[in-house]
């Protein structure tokens, strides 16, 4: 077919009136277009656990207007400094009109092929993690929610630029700024504005309204969960920590766990009761701090006179995992106390953002005053001081210690799960790791007192002496709380240019910005996972319990009878809670 005798019989201005009619409706710029669909296709590649097309459509649109704004920016580049330099012909007005309307089918082909191919991948994720995968058909809803998301951002990024460009008139007429000053002075007026706002105001509204919200949310208790009537706990007629005041999660802690009958039904022993102190944000009165509210709660109770005294540093919500609290409680025949205690009313990922600082004050507060008063005993009569926190926990327990000697000189053990890749003690010793060791199951100083564990297995590694105390980090290859960072922005991360983990697909790679925002929409399905990935740790607590703390009379048969009754509980608590 002579394609040239087409376009002069009249196709070629056709084409060009119907391109230019949709440029003149959405704008388009085409070099946008394509880079936006290269960012497209790079977010749904694999990530570190399965997503839904909600969350793909969600993180692939930010991603493809982010690629959209970078195109711009080199078309831009090319116009003022590249173009001027160059003696192109410039092709007929058809010609440009045709390559546009090409690059446009283009771009849609390719994000169709890429979301059949991410379906596939999605599967292969899913089927690493033991869950049931999506189908292709219902992964392809993703593009319509990319296409809206990205055109939203787009859309606001264009107000933003108009509203400089009236700021740059008002300047020029009001003020008098130069014309050709004129639109940097506005740009940066609207900057501080902004900034402005977001970092002072905005913020602090949107904070003060969050935590109010989840205030009201900490005051409610689920029918489940019933005052304690046994002196052991705190809530109980007679403690110090009233009952109303322990928050939702804190009554939930004390109102539940395993007793003597339970404990010894399953060790085939004699049992004490638990001891559980918990201290909520509205328990300390004008006249005495948290601090101190609990360790007047240990004396109370008998803690210091217990085998096993267990400080638990809470989430956001004052959340404890009760797998882990349980776990202990069964290995030591309930001769242990455990001490936990609120410091917001925020959930995790907000109180990441809001309240890192405070859970860092509250974990050293909470440590030096219950280990100053655990100080004062005779050593021959001190209950096994161990710390216990995960995820954003495990962080403020780690706070109350200046390095590993520090730890080590004063805690028999420390139990740490999904730690948060900012936590300061596990970046040391993962950065300082043996040479040939993987990021995501690092082996440092020959695991002499550190050791790192995805499975039980991973416990014994390496068969070397384990020296007490014991320090145990749990975290799995594909739990975005351990590997999120904002490094991810700029540079690839070691445990994505070593072999991957176990869960983790082959074909997840990093790029630029890309792999930081899917990683972010991540954080937020986390624990949507089966056991054994992502941020769900279940019973693998018990292993590290008896890793770090193994009472004499340990043993595996033990161990899984154990295991069976803390899964059983913890499948009532999510039945209900």
């Amino acid at each position: 077919m002579n394609y040239r005798k087409l376009f002069r019989r009249g196709w070629g201005r056709k084409v060009a009136v119907f391109a230019r009619g949709v440029e003149d409706v959405v704008d388009l710029n085409h070099t946008g277009l394509v880079v936006a669909t290269l960012f497209f296709a790079w977010s749904v590649t694999p990530s570190l656990v399965p997503r839904d097309w909600l969350f793909q459509g969600l993180i692939s649109g930010i991603n493809a207007a982010i690629g959209y704004g970078v195109g711009c920016l080199l078309q831009w580049l090319f116009r003022k400094w590249i173009r001027p330099r160059l003696t192109i012909a410039t092709p007929p007005e058809w010609a440009r009109y045709l390559v546009k309307v090409v690059v446009v089918v283009g771009c849609v082909l390719v994000a169709a092929y890429m979301l059949v191919l991410s379906a596939d991948w999605q599967r292969e994720i899913t089927t690493l993690m033991g869950m049931e995968g999506t189908s292709r058909a219902a992964y392809l809803r993703t593009g319509g929610l990319s296409f809206a998301v990205g055109a939203l951002v787009v859309s606001v990024y264009r107000t933003l630029r108009a509203a400089v460009r009236l700021l740059a008139r008002l300047l020029s007429r009001w003020v008098r700024v130069p014309a050709a000053l004129a639109p940097a002075a506005g740009a940066l007026l609207l900057t501080v504005l902004i900034v402005t706002l977001f970092n002072g105001v905005a913020t602090r509204a949107f904070f003060a309204v969050a935590n109010s919200a989840f205030s009201v949310r900490n005051n409610k208790t689920t029918e489940y969960a019933v005052q304690p009537t046994k002196p052991e706990r705190s809530g109980s007629p007679d403690s110090l920590a009233k009952w109303d005041t322990l928050g939702s999660e804190g009554r939930w802690f004390v109102s539940h766990g395993p007793d003597p009958m339970l404990i010894g039904a399953v060790t085939g022993k004699p049992a004490r009761e638990p001891i559980r102190v918990y201290v909520g944000l509205q328990s300390a009165g004008a006249d005495t701090t948290e601090e101190d509210l609990a360790v007047a709660e240990l004396d109370r109770t008998g803690a210091f006179d217990r085998k096993v005294l267990v400080l638990a540093t809470t989430t956001g919500t004052g959340w404890v995992n009760s797998e882990a609290a349980s776990a202990i409680e069964y290995l030591w025949g309930g001769d242990t106390a455990i001490v936990a205690s609120q410091y917001s009313y925020l959930p995790s990922v907000l109180s990441f953002l809001a309240d890192r600082q405070k859970v860092a004050v509250n974990g050293r507060k909470m440590f030096d005053a219950v280990y100053r008063r655990w100080s004062q005993r005779p050593p021959d009569h001190r209950p096994k001081l161990l710390v216990y926190g995960e995820s954003l926990g495990s962080q403020g327990s780690e706070s109350a210690f200046d390095g590993l000697a520090d730890l080590r000189s004063k805690v028999d053990g420390a139990l740490w799960v999904g730690p948060p890749n900012s936590n300061r003690l596990w970046q040391q010793f993962v950065q300082r790791r043996d040479p040939g060791t993987r990021e995501v199951d690092p082996i440092y100083a020959d695991g002499l007192v550190v050791r790192f564990a995805a499975t039980a297995a991973d416990l014994n590694r390496p068969a070397t002496d384990w020296r007490k105390p014991r320090i145990a980090y749990l975290q799995h290859p594909s739990d975005p709380i351990v590997w999120w960072s904002s490094d991810l922005i700029f540079s690839q991360p070691d445990w994505l240019s070593e072999p991957r983990g176990a869960d983790v697909s082959s074909q997840m790679r990093w790029w630029p910005f890309v792999t930081f925002w899917q990683v972010v929409a991540d954080l937020t399905n986390a624990q949507g996972v089966s056991d054994g990935h992502g941020h769900n740790y279940g019973s693998l607590v018990l292993d590290g319990w008896a890793a770090v703390a193994a009472p004499p009379d340990w043993n595996p048969e033990l161990g899984e009878r154990i295991r069976t009754q803390i899964e059983l509980a913890e499948a009532y608590e999510r039945a209900v809670k």
